[in-house]
């Protein structure tokens, strides 16, 4: 299992050396296409929240799925890897993006945790043929507590 989480952070961490160079895409042009995969961190955000780990997974690219043997293993790895933040959050909202070619994006995230602590968080996904999907999320804590 930890050569498998730290697969995937080497793979998010090479994104975003790349994202870098990147311009980022203009806000305008790119409504549609954020929606989509705002939705998509949405959607996987709630399931975490609710415990529901199969429509986490559902949420995942395809190389958590490759990586993971079902959703339980999926969820259990997330809780046990420091994305309480994530899981146990009250709200969250959305804040800038680059777009690193035509399937890949970075969204950063901002949460407030159970506790009202800031935490920001930075989306990786991946345009697959279901849809966008997650395919890594780097979490750290901010500065400041909620209001």
């Amino acid at each position: 299992m930890r050569s498998i989480y730290r697969a995937c952070r080497r793979a998010l961490a090479a994104v975003a050396i790349a994202v870098a160079v990147v311009v980022p895409a203009s806000a305008e042009e790119d409504i549609p296409a954020a929606a989509a995969w705002q939705e998509v961190i949405s959607g996987q955000i709630q399931a975490f929240r609710e415990r529901d780990a199969p429509a986490a997974f559902d949420y995942a690219g395809a190389a958590f799925k490759v990586s993971f043997q079902n959703a339980e293993i999926f969820f259990e790895t997330i809780m046990q890897s420091g994305y309480e933040p994530i899981v146990d959050s009250r709200s969250h909202s959305f804040g800038t993006y680059e777009q690193v070619g035509t399937m890949v994006v970075l969204q950063q995230v901002t949460l407030v945790g159970s506790d009202l602590q800031l935490y920001g968080a930075i989306y990786q996904l991946i345009e697959e043929p279901e849809g966008w999907r997650v395919q890594g999320v780097q979490l750290y804590r901010q500065q400041g507590m909620a209001t």
